[in-house]
């Protein structure tokens, strides 16, 4: 293999300090517009992760410092082993998380496997090492903002640094959600391990850190018969997993768009002036679960076709605070993966038995130059090839459209090549109770391997040829269900389980959107044009309904007539508008009744059907012992109202805010299990609740002859830096509904400038 010499710059930069004195030129220009998007313009890849970096850095340093000494493994020796920390979606201790890590990331992989990346996404990461710590240089230790100012993990960095933040992405969606079980498994003859005491919640469990509607009109719905995308996805509020607006600029070669997550060198969604897309969590499982049985003699081997294999071990070392010694566990791998144990899950090493983890995203450098050539896309059918070639989306549905009013939806994702008569010929008396979460296979048999065909870039996952892909001139959707319904006028066929359940009940949200999708293209929203549009469109991404009052507010409001202590409940209820807007009056009683009601079996009268999925269940049942159920489920909720001191008909915006500094910022959406499309998922303060997750990077993209129109409102605003003045000012905007329109070209970007522009080069 010939390294090129930006290669071999990169690994001596891994390797010694001296390498950074060789390093090329960096040169970037960044000028900022209204509400600090940051428009990076270089002559060269380069250049261009220098600039994002610089300006990634400005707005979150302590944030993404913190995600470095979380990724190398180092959160127990700065924060302490006992603490914990939100790590991908979940909390998860910090001792936990540093095993899970430094046993996670093989650096000596990672770095090789990057050399067979393009020279462009060598050249971006390189180029945003250089960048973060430029600024580092450039503000000096009393520039660092206050909350991480003389900290030690506070550093430069090295291209390990992006590497690992790169490999972490990649298994947001898998194997990272198993981290305290990857941390907490040991040889059961072994000293017993302190066990993680963080929750597991598998895919399937619930909708948990991630979620999204991404929706892409054709020529045929759209009224000027371009494309038109709807995006909003539903992510972390706080934490690296935040998305970031920017614009890059290569005068020749690419100038777009968009957002990324924290420590992206370029756009992960957005636009140029040819596509736009947007990204959706699929449905589909990335990682598998393998039942070993073990070998009788020694419980750190197992057997596959009637040999035993011996585990491989890894001694991880973890530092302690205050010159504490380090922790040491012994780890043990297999054939498939590490090995996990979970009493939680039913996930037990005993002298019989054990389990391990398969994770198709492992080693997943494909992602960048997939997203590489997203960015460059002039078509829909451009964006496909790259999804479909690569196989580097880990777990995201891709949504586009384009000027020339094409949309597509690829559920084509890293995932492991099963069918449906492997998963159940390869199924194991344990595999049931994770049925529809995880897929199980036995682990005895070298035939229940993930089947290998020539066609995919790594053996074992699934080709796109058997992957679900729509593309049409009307429209496709999802609101993170599985492809079937894309398109409910032309259902797709059944494909293996591993992309998601197939005929089965979808979730309020995605028939929420469909519901209103089909009453804006029918007119029956009350807008006699039958077309969709950018202003049409962002009234729908607002409009705030929830599909469950419609459903059962009517009857509910009929059961509690002459029921005295639920007098005033009944009253708010009846005069809420059922929305969720931060006017809306009685929304946080009803928001508290359906969270007690939704466990209640049996309360629909018309079964799911999937000759009619949008419109099914429904009709609320009254009578009997389910009406009862239904009577204590309010009650239940104007007890819990009453004992936080929030009045039955109080006003949503003052129930549910954002804090900036000490500012209390009105937030409007609710919980997607509502049936509401602005989903916003809340945890319980004092006197209310605060956002964790939910619409984040919302953009409605439409085209016309001049090229893109963009609207867009990052919810929780561009910088976590207090003292930053863009650390609240787009958050006030998505509490008034205040949309920004994007300055695309260098007429509208001088129009929008804010401050002067800067120059830096090294």
């Amino acid at each position: 293999m010939k390294f090129s010499a930006i290669s071999i710059l990169a690994l001596a930069l891994i390797s010694s300090a001296p390498a950074f004195a060789k390093a090329p030129t960096y040169s970037a220009n960044i000028t900022r517009t209204t509400h600090g998007i940051p428009h990076v313009t270089a002559s060269n890849w380069r250049g261009i992760g220098y600039g994002v970096g610089y300006a990634y850095a400005q707005d979150n340093l302590c944030m993404l410092a913190e995600e470095f000494v979380t990724l190398a493994g180092e959160r127990s020796l700065h924060f302490g082993p006992e603490e914990t920390s939100i790590v991908g979606f979940e909390p998860l201790d910090n001792l936990s998380a540093d095993i899970f890590f430094r046993s996670a990331m093989d650096l000596s992989k990672l770095r090789t496997d990057m050399l067979q990346t393009s020279q462009a996404s060598q050249d971006l990461r390189l180029g945003y090492v250089f960048g973060y710590n430029r600024l580092l240089r450039d503000i000096g230790p009393n520039g660092v903002p206050i909350a991480c100012r003389g900290k030690a993990w506070v550093r430069p960095i090295t291209l390990d640094d992006m590497l690992r933040l790169g490999e972490k992405q990649a298994l947001l969606a898998g194997s990272l959600a198993l981290a305290p079980a990857v941390a907490s498994a040991f040889h059961p003859e072994g000293v017993p391990l302190r066990a993680s005491n963080s929750h597991i919640t598998l895919p399937g469990d619930t909708e948990i850190g991630f979620g999204s509607n991404g929706w892409a009109f054709g020529a045929e719905h759209t009224s000027n018969g371009r494309g038109l995308l709807v995006g909003n996805p539903h992510f972390p509020w706080n934490g690296p997993s935040r998305f970031y607006q920017m614009h890059i600029t290569i005068p020749g070669q690419i100038d777009v768009m968009g957002a990324g997550l924290g420590g992206s060198p370029m756009p992960q969604i957005g636009f140029n002036k040819d596509v736009a897309w947007t990204h959706t969590v699929t449905a589909a499982s990335h990682f598998t679960l393998h039942e070993l049985k073990l070998d009788p003699n020694d419980s750190t081997a197992y057997i596959v076709d009637g040999q035993s294999i011996k585990m491989g071990t890894k001694t991880i070392s973890v530092p302690m605070p205050n010159g504490a010694p380090p922790v040491l566990r012994t780890l043990y791998t297999t054939r498939f993966g590490p090995m996990v144990e979970s009493a939680q899950l039913g996930l037990a090493w005993n002298n019989e038995r054990a389990f391990a983890i398969r994770d198709a995203n492992a080693g997943n450098q494909r992602t960048l130059d997939t997203w590489l050539n997203i960015n460059r896309a002039r078509n829909v059918g451009e964006i496909r090839h790259a999804v479909e070639t690569s196989l580097g989306i880990p777990w995201v549905n891709t949504i586009a459209t384009d000027r020339h009013g094409n949309a597509l939806l690829a559920d084509v994702t890293a995932v492991p090549n099963l069918s449906a008569q492997k998963i159940q010929d390869c199924a194991t008396p344990l595999s049931a109770q994770f049925a529809g979460r995880v897929t199980l296979l036995d682990g005895s048999r070298a035939a229940c391997d993930w089947d290998i065909v020539a066609e995919t870039p790594v053996a074992g996952l699934k080709p796109a040829s058997e992957q679900a892909v729509i593309a049409r001139r009307d429209y496709v959707a999802n609101s993170n269900d599985s492809y079937w319904l894309t398109n409910p006028n032309a259902p797709y066929r059944e494909l293996s389980p591993i992309l998601g359940d197939y005929g089965t009940q979808r979730s309020l949200r995605t028939r929420s959107g469909l519901t209103e999708i089909n009453r804006r293209l029918t007119g029956a929203d009350g807008n006699p044009n039958p077309k969709i549009d950018q202003d049409s469109a962002k009234s729908m991404q607002f409009a705030n309904k929830s599909l469950a009052a419609e459903m059962v507010l009517d009857e509910v409001l009929a059961l509690c007539q002459g029921k005295e202590d639920l007098a005033a409940a009944c009253d708010a209820l009846g005069k809420w508008d059922r929305r969720f807007h931060v006017d809306s009056r009685g929304a946080y009683l009803f928001w508290a009744f359906w969270e007690n009601a939704i466990p209640i079996r049996g309360k629909w009268a018309v079964p799911f059907d999937a000759n009619d999925p949008i419109n099914t269940p429904r009709d609320l049942v009254t009578t009997g012992e389910t009406g009862d159920k239904i009577l204590a489920a309010l009650r239940a909720a104007v007890a819990r109202l009453a004992s936080e001191n929030i009045g039955l008909d109080a006003r949503w915006g003052e129930v549910q805010i954002a804090m900036r500094g000490q500012e209390r910022i009105a937030i409007h959406g609710a919980d997607g299990s509502l049936g509401v499309l602005n989903m916003q998922r809340s945890v319980r303060i004092p006197n209310g609740l605060t956002p964790v997750h939910g619409s984040s990077y919302i953009q409605i993209i439409s085209f016309d002859e001049n090229g893109p129109i963009a609207d867009a409102i990052l919810s929780y605003s561009q910088s976590t830096n207090p003292a930053s003045p863009y650390y609240g000012d787009q958050t006030r905007n998505y509490s008034n509904k205040h949309w920004n329109r994007l300055p695309f070209t260098p007429q509208a970007i001088a129009r929008a400038t804010v401050g002067r522009p800067i120059r830096i080069r090294e």
